[in-house]
């Protein structure tokens, strides 16, 4: 039988146009793409747009909130390359379980984490997984998202970005956690989440927990063979350098 290979999305989903965006990122964006527009370069765009509308306290209490992620070395304590998976059982947006191990059985496995569906980056992110989601499946490949967020708010994501890879609910970051990609908000982002979108509402609790827009790649054996992880929820993986990736794991 030929080997599927996974792709296990933990990525950071971005807005929903039916629901309540992150206030820093209700502007509209114009994406002129060619084949050298790369998605950091549309991650960039947004940045920019967010850059010139936001005012100095806002700029200021989410610099200051990517600085906090990077003093306490999330990013170095996570898993890395050449660490074992650890395996996990989770229901998707159908509710439908999926489990980690099961799914190595079938091929080497890529996660990603988004933040959820009121991030727009991650939205962005999700897209382009999305259009390069038919050279994954042409090389054997199965995409997966994982997210704090309840199913029903999954589910929502995964019908406005029109996604045809599963998305899987992380309640309270437990995955997450466990893979060292969990972070906690400052006081201040996290109020100025909460009366922008309601965080709360979205991850059902209100700890103030997020995981970064992290992206692995495991191979059959549970070996971690690529990973990418960011500070700065604005900077994600390209897709093409998954697809990479993916050619070098077996």
């Amino acid at each position: 039988m030929k080997n599927t290979l996974i792709i296990l999305s933990l990525f950071t989903l971005a807005a929903c146009s039916s629901a309540p965006t992150e206030s820093e990122e209700t502007e509209t964006i114009t994406e002129t793409k060619d084949d050298t527009t790369t998605l950091q370069d549309i991650l960039n765009e947004k940045k920019e747009g967010f850059n010139a509308k936001a005012d100095s306290t806002k700029k200021r209490v989410y610099a200051e909130g990517i600085q906090a992620v990077i003093d306490a070395k999330i990013t170095e304590n996570a898993l890395q390359v050449g660490d074992k998976a650890p395996n996990f059982t989770l229901t998707n947006a159908t509710g439908n379980k999926v489990t980690l191990y099961k799914e190595l059985k079938k091929g080497p496995v890529i996660l990603m984490w988004y933040r959820g569906g009121w991030c727009p980056y991650c939205n962005l992110t999700l897209i382009a997984m999305q259009d390069m989601l038919p050279q994954f499946e042409a090389g054997g490949a199965q995409l997966l998202a994982l997210t704090p967020e309840s199913p029903d708010k999954s589910m929502s994501t995964a019908e406005k970005n029109e996604l045809a890879f599963q998305v899987l609910s992380d309640i309270d970051n437990t995955i997450g956690r466990e893979y060292g990609v969990v972070f906690q908000l400052t006081e201040e982002v996290k109020t100025y989440y909460e009366k922008g979108f309601g965080l709360s509402g979205y991850n059902g609790n209100d700890k103030g927990e997020l995981p970064l827009g992290a992206t692995y790649v495991i191979g059959t054996d549970g070996i971690i063979t690529f990973a990418f992880l960011d500070a700065d929820y604005r900077n994600r993986a390209e897709p093409i350098d998954v697809l990479n990736a993916l050619t070098h794991t077996n």
